[in-house]
């Protein structure tokens, strides 16, 4: 897809060039300048929300894979303690019942760390989808006010 865009956006540029230059006005290739600028910020501006929706879907993804990961070893963590648990000599179940509580513990941490991470990795999408959407924001409005700026100064050249 990103070869398609990149040969689209080349004939694009290509035929602007060559208005611009067949131009018989000289203020023509300012004014074909100009109504390109926002159309150029608003698919820029798509691109990287298409990337931003693509690493949002990739994390997700990696979340989900990881917390089934996750939920799998404590599975087999648990199966590793409870089978010697049937066979514990006699006297011997003090330590046992002290390897077992040292296991529990190690589990309950790993899955601690794993809460904390994907909490951690969520607010840093849920900013990072605020920073686009403002930054966005932010560039359509600078984009609208100088192709308003350059049409105004048009007017006034003419």
């Amino acid at each position: 897809m990103g070869l398609k865009r990149c040969k689209s956006t080349f004939a694009e540029n290509q035929d602007i060039t060559a208005r611009a230059v067949s131009a018989k006005d000289p203020q023509e290739p300012f004014a074909l300048l100009a109504s390109q600028v926002q159309p150029a910020v608003e698919k820029t501006q798509s691109y990287w929300r298409h990337v931003y929706e693509i690493m949002s879907g990739s994390q997700a993804e990696f979340a989900a894979t990881a917390e089934v990961q996750l939920k799998h070893q404590q599975y087999d963590a648990q199966a590793f303690v409870d089978s010697p648990a049937k066979n514990v000599p006699a006297g011997g179940e003090a330590v046992f019942s002290a390897w077992k509580s040292a296991l529990q513990r190690a589990s309950e941490t790993a899955s601690s760390a794993y809460g904390a991470a994907k909490e951690a990795a969520k607010r840093a999408v849920e900013i990072t989808e605020c920073n686009v959407n403002a930054a966005s924001s932010a560039s359509s409005r600078s984009t609208k006010r100088a192709v308003g700026e350059a049409e105004a100064a048009e007017k006034n050249e003419a």
